[in-house]
């Protein structure tokens, strides 16, 4: 039976990104699979993001990319200003609708993610 795996995000910098990645989710690097090109980070229940070297350039519209999710306008803020201190950026997002209920960031290789606020509702 087919199941999903992890998302992977290409990174040019493995340490840098492992660094910013197991500090804004508390996630730990587990050894398996590790290589050069390759790091698995793991939270409490298992592997949860994989990093590989990649050599493509980062999208401005990506076609995936990862949603975090807080429960609160105040924790969304609180978020967003904790991840900026690990290094990342608050992205000038052109397809923000009217009233959005998330915040467009990218991390120190550029990767946009967004952390979505549950309480406000669907955008």
């Amino acid at each position: 039976m087919l199941r999903l795996g992890i998302p992977v995000l290409g990174v040019d910098d493995l340490a840098r990104a492992e660094t910013f990645w197991t500090k804004a989710l508390g996630l730990r690097e587990t050894g398996e699979w590790e290589n050069a090109n390759w790091r698995t980070l793991s939270g409490e229940d298992g592997p949860v993001l994989g990093l590989m070297r990649s050599e493509t350039p980062v999208q401005r519209h990506p076609r995936v990319h990862l949603d975090l999710f807080v429960d609160s306008a105040e924790e969304q803020a609180a978020e967003v200003a904790r991840l900026v201190t690990l290094g990342a950026v608050q992205v000038d997002w052109d397809l923000y609708p009217e009233d959005p209920d998330f915040v467009v960031l990218a991390d120190p290789e550029g990767n946009v993610f967004c952390v979505v606020d549950l309480g406000h509702g669907t955008s």
